[in-house]
């Protein structure tokens, strides 16, 4: 990846507020705008989403300046996030890349980080970085297991797994991602295993606790092994009820909440370390969307530091080597993880 030595928006910021656009403004969307006011309460917040008036909730609720506008496009915006539904990002992305415009994905679909992943060209050439599952998990995860793997010698297995859905939109994703395969990373090549298979038992902070977790499509594995090729194994599961996995395959019995919860990740990276087998587990208790928005917001304010040299191109948040300052900016959001002996570590 290509360092930018500078961030080319900062010319003007101190003429004027910096604008930062958020596409989007369901349960992820609107953690995010909050997320942000507090992190740049001198920028200017652009909103839009499909159905203005949610929008309009979102920007009336943060009480500081924030606009909704009448499309994503157009605008001068520094940077742009995309909390909008899965199946909007590559196409918004494109346009807005284009346009010089600075982007982080929350996406979890895999299709999608996939396809995203195909626009690093696109981002080079517009000398913008286009961050890609920048939420719960992927996202924390991602930081989390690059902060693992940066205390060990060599990183020979990474097993994810997250409990508990935002918003409606990620309890729609979830559904869909158990009917579907699972992605592994085994021994330098892809596997396929099916979706709901491969029971768990997954140890999160409380007071989620202990739950069953099953393989499902899920694309942490894909970002991780982008940084950790020589891994043996990389792996992700979520939980699920037995309900969840006999009806995986029908349509939704019933209309999502409009949040899910509290929810967890739980990261665990075996590895070398002075010649000795080590293993490091962390994981993070909140509500999904809240962690999710947290994410974004850090990893947008991250990018428009001069300093923090962000890699153009596309990339997911373990191959920032200044991933650190997102962790930094999280913890100072509230957002704790914890070792599995229950210490704080960021």
């Amino acid at each position: 990846m290509t360092e930018v030595s500078e961030n080319t928006s900062g010319a003007h910021r101190s003429a004027s507020p910096e604008v930062i656009g958020i596409v989007g403004a369901g349960a992820t969307g609107a953690e995010t705008a909050r997320r942000l006011a507090a992190l740049r309460p001198d920028a200017q917040l652009e909103l839009f989403d499909v159905a203005p008036d949610r929008a309009v909730r979102v920007a009336a609720g943060i009480g500081r300046v924030a606009r909704v506008v009448t499309t994503p496009f157009g605008h001068r915006w520094s940077v742009a996030i995309l909390a909008a539904a899965v199946g909007d990002h590559v196409a918004a992305a494109k346009r807005l890349l284009a346009d010089g415009v600075h982007v982080v994905s929350v996406t979890d679909d895999l299709g999608e980080v996939d396809e995203l992943l195909d626009l690093d060209d696109l981002a080079r050439s517009s000398n913008r970085s286009l961050v890609i599952g920048a939420g719960f998990a992927p996202g924390f995860t991602c930081l989390l297991a690059r902060h693992a793997g940066n205390a060990l010698d060599e990183v020979v297995e990474i097993a994810v797994a997250k409990s508990g859905t935002g918003g409606p939109a990620c309890a729609r994703q979830h559904h869909r991602a158990m009917k579907r395969d699972g992605q592994d990373w085994m021994d330098g090549a892809w596997e396929s295993r099916r979706g709901g298979s491969g029971r768990d038992l997954a140890w999160f902070p409380e007071p989620i606790g202990a739950r069953d977790s099953y393989r499902a499509e899920l694309p942490s594995p894909r970002l991780l092994q982008r940084v950790y090729p020589g891994a043996e194994r990389i792996s992700a599961r979520v939980t699920a009820t037995r309900r969840d996995r006999f009806t995986s395959p029908l349509p939704m019995l019933r209309p999502p909440h409009a949040d899910g919860g509290p929810g967890a990740v739980r990261i665990e990276v075996r590895g070398l370390r002075d010649g000795a087998f080590e293993t490091i587990i962390f994981g993070v208790m909140a509500h999904p969307s809240a962690a999710a928005g947290a994410v974004a917001a850090a990893s947008a304010d991250q990018i428009l530091h001069p300093d923090r040299g962000a890699p153009t191109g596309a990339w997911g948040l373990a191959e920032w080597d200044r991933g650190h300052a997102v962790l930094r900016a999280l913890h100072e959001l509230g957002l704790r993880a914890v070792t599995f002996e229950g210490l704080g570590v960021v």
